[in-house]
């Protein structure tokens, strides 16, 4: 899960946070057929708290998928709003739950509608949100929010999060987070009843909810899970941030250092060999090199790996990876790695979050990242701590 503005957040409130989102045990399997959804007792008002009558869009740029819609066209119907963005890895990993209730219940009655609030410039262009769209398979209407006007609306903090809009327009649950995919589906299910819909048919999905690994949550840092990790100033520059284990980055952004790896390395940070540049949100290769001299290095301990990654031009680039000194095993690699002469590579085409590490158990590994293009950007690391059950 990750909030706006993580910055702002006690760490202790947002370890508590990550662990409900992510830790919790899978809420009860619904029955097929769900009872009519208790009554909601209205708050006076408009927001995103159950209760409240649920706001109108506001300053939607752009639809995919559907023309603009408002809360009175959807009046009758049961409304799930999924506030997202598509280099969010906490995201993606509920889109399945989400594609498989729009196939099930849309022609039931639900309608599902993807707001998608970006967390990098790069997110705002609707080129790319559609083609995102389209490479998840999502088949139900996003709303472009570039501004956040219809996530302030809602008072909504976090990516992703979920609202549940019943037939008269009343905000009947909410769901910060990944998780409660169960309770999620029957509170939909008890929703659809209750404005007519037959269910008999209809059995819920049930579909498994992902299980981390107890040691990511542990009380030892070094041997947690490591945190998201931003590249830019923007998100480096706070009292929580503290991203980039060198303190001559924090004089200011836009500087371009030529930087020395120390050799020895910590859990939740990033280290630097060469000449990078730090932007406001990625760090910036800032020179063309001919033999890998610059690189990113981590520390970490997690299941998964991916790294949000823009290329600065239109010729596509390779990132070679490399763990604990060795190309990654096809055992090891993401589904977006690929084996050229003996190197592990991800092959950059367009802004987006890349998949680079994929393991069956929760480990501690070093990684490093380089390119021989000055055009390779890093925004963020995301790791995940789910393992195979």
């Amino acid at each position: 899960m990750r909030r706006r503005f993580p910055w702002l957040a006690p760490v202790g409130v947002l370890v508590a946070l990550l662990l409900a989102a992510c830790a919790g045990a899978p809420a009860p399997t619904p029955t097929p057929t769900a009872s009519p959804a208790p009554a909601i007792e209205p708050t006076g008002n408009v927001g995103g708290r159950v209760g409240d009558r649920a706001p109108e869009f506001k300053g939607i740029t752009g639809w995919v998928n559907s023309d603009p819609l408002t809360m009175e066209s959807l009046r009758g119907k049961v409304v799930l709003f999924d506030f997202w963005t598509y280099t969010c890895v906490n995201c993606l990993r509920t889109l399945p739950y989400i594609r498989e209730w729009h196939a099930r219940y849309a022609d039931r009655g639900l309608v599902i509608v993807g707001v998608h609030a970006p967390e990098f410039e790069f997110e705002k262009v609707t080129a790319n949100v559609v083609k995102a769209s389209r490479d998840f398979g999502l088949r139900y209407p996003v709303a472009q929010d570039n501004d956040f006007a219809t996530w302030s609306a809602y008072g909504n903090r976090y990516w992703p999060s979920k609202y549940l809009v019943d037939k008269d327009g009343f905000v009947a649950f909410t769901h910060f987070g990944e998780g409660a995919y169960a309770e999620t589906e029957e509170k939909i299910r008890e929703l659809l009843t209750a404005a007519g819909a037959d269910l008999s048919g209809v059995p819920a999905a049930n579909l498994p909810e992902p299980v981390a690994d107890p040691r990511a949550y542990g009380s030892e840092p070094e041997t947690r899970v490591t945190r998201e990790l931003y590249g830019g100033f923007l998100r480096n520059h706070s009292l929580t941030g503290l991203y980039v284990a060198d303190a001559r980055y924090y004089d200011g952004p836009d500087q371009v250092l030529e930087y020395t790896d120390p050799g020895r390395y910590l859990n939740h940070h990033i280290y630097l060999q060469g000449l990078w540049r730090n932007g406001a949100e990625a760090l910036h290769h800032a020179r063309a090199t001919a033999n890998h001299e610059d690189y990113i290095v981590i520390k970490l301990h997690a299941s998964s790996v991916n790294a949000v990654i823009e290329p600065r031009t239109e010729v596509p680039f390779d990132v070679r990876v490399v763990i604990d000194g060795h190309p990654l095993t096809p055992d090891e690699a993401g589904e977006d790695m690929t084996f050229i002469d003996g190197h592990s590579i991800v092959r950059v085409t367009e802004p987006r979050m890349y998949s680079i590490v994929t393991l069956d158990t929760f480990e501690g590994h070093e990684l490093k990242l380089s390119s021989n293009s000055e055009s390779f950007s890093l925004f963020a690391f995301t790791f995940g701590a789910y393992v195979p059950q």
